[in-house]
């Protein structure tokens, strides 16, 4: 029978079995909506009639005090009866009673016990309700009247508007026909029916405030989610436009700098040679100019982070290490192990800067040293190592005293805020530099 996670059609022609409904809480998260979602689902739990969980057939658990009721209505139906009059086996309305009771007891026990088998329980509701209307016009002044009771309230809350009448229109029938052939009162005859039928009203009602309760539900979290889908747009749009700002600045600015260093490197050239400061000088605007070159190239590729559309990690890293081999004074191995796959942008940017940060460091402070530079693609992070001999301490270039010696730190801080983890240090020889981060 249905439960908390599916509700029966209303209204819809055809059948009387459940259709599938969305999960009671769909946004338990939304603030002021947290009760609404809390509300509908103690709604579907106040009306579950069944056990168990089968996708597809409608049925669901159900909480035990409401199993334990319907169990105790069914012992003191049994109970009671009997005792009243007539008396079971008693003539022909006893026996009467005594074959309406059995096939009540049996068709309710199948029904509790059908939870797997929504066609079963609707058949059982069935013989219920005409085996408890005549069990109810046979034995009037006795509980029997509970049996129909759950039956029309049960199917006008469980079942489409047509099944529900033509179960609660056999009920009253069954009892008209046992009452008018036992001679039973008036105020009976008018009384019992308007029961049924007030119950079967009263479970309709009930049903249709359940599909309002859950149409809303529906459409506040259908709301929530189409609320983050503009969200989500308008922030990748403004990320894209603040990409598109700082491309220009920077592209005007560095091209610029650029522009007068091979100036001011032309001008320096025509002076009279022969001067260690002039010849110190054009050194110096050569490095920056290709310091400047190299900004830009990392600015752009900061940029085409920022808009979504980089080119895959794999291949930033491989040509990363083709301009590092292009200097000619480092010897760069590069590997790729497991299977590429698209990394997101910000991990993607934190795994790049890590590798350049690193092979930096290697070429000012062990230059001319082979360096391995590795890419690791596990199930759910990445892993990039750079490992390259541990520099001696008179080693390093013309560059080993540049930089404020805030690099690693940088990366470090830079790594955990993507979720990562960064370690650097000297082992067995080698000076190691390794990220790992979820990708």
């Amino acid at each position: 029978m249905p439960g908390p996670d599916r509700v029966q059609v209303f209204g819809r022609p055809g059948g009387g079995g459940w259709r599938p409904s969305r999960p009671p809480r769909v946004n338990p998260d939304a603030g002021a909506l947290r009760g609404l979602g809390r509300y509908v689902e103690n709604v579907f739990r106040s009306f579950t009639t069944g056990r168990g969980s089968t996708a597809g057939t409608g049925i669901t658990d159900v909480p035990p005090v409401l199993d334990a009721v319907r169990i105790l209505v069914l012992v003191v139906v049994l109970i009671t009866v009997p005792l009243a009059e007539p008396h079971l086996g008693s003539g022909a309305d006893g026996i009467g009673v005594a074959v309406s009771l059995g096939v009540a007891t049996v068709s309710w026990v199948v029904w509790l016990l059908a939870r797997r088998r929504a066609r079963l329980a609707i058949a059982a509701l069935a013989v219920m309700g005409a085996a408890g209307g005549v069990l109810a016009g046979l034995s009037p002044l006795s509980t029997a009247i509970a049996v129909g009771c759950v039956v029309t309230s049960t199917v006008g809350a469980r079942l489409n508007p047509e099944t529900s009448l033509a179960i609660t229109a056999e009920t009253v029938a069954a009892f008209l026909a046992a009452a008018l052939a036992t001679g039973a009162p008036t105020e009976t005859l008018l009384g019992y029916p308007l029961t049924f039928i007030g119950l079967w009203a009263f479970g309709l009602s009930r049903h249709a405030f359940l599909l309002r309760a859950e149409q809303a539900e529906r459409m506040l979290a259908e709301s929530r989610r189409a609320h983050e889908a503009e969200t989500q747009a308008a922030a990748l749009g403004e990320r894209a436009r603040i990409a598109r700002e700082i491309h220009d600045v920077l592209a005007h600015s560095l091209a610029a700098v650029s522009v007068n260093l091979q100036a001011a490197e032309g001008l320096l050239a025509t002076l009279p040679a022969g001067s260690p400061e002039l010849a110190k000088a054009i050194e110096c605007i050569g490095r920056a100019g290709v310091f400047t070159r190299e900004g830009l190239a990392d600015a752009r590729r900061a940029i085409m982070a920022l808009r979504d559309d980089a080119a895959p990690l794999a291949d930033q890293l491989s040509a990363l290490a083709q301009e590092y081999r292009a200097d000619g004074d480092v010897a760069i191995d590069f590997t790729v192990t497991g299977v590429p796959r698209p990394v997101a942008a910000e991990a993607a940017l934190t795994a790049y800067r890590t590798a350049q940060e690193a092979l930096t460091n290697a070429r000012k402070h062990a230059p001319g040293q082979p360096v391995r530079l590795s890419l690791e693609f596990a199930a759910e992070e990445i892993a990039v190592r750079v490992v390259n001999p541990a520099p001696v301490v008179t080693a390093g270039g013309p560059l080993a005293v540049s930089g404020g010696q805030y690099g690693l730190t940088g990366l470090r801080e830079r790594a955990a805020l993507s979720g990562g983890t960064l370690t650097a240090g000297p082992a067995d020889g080698e000076w190691r530099v390794g990220l790992r981060i979820p990708a």
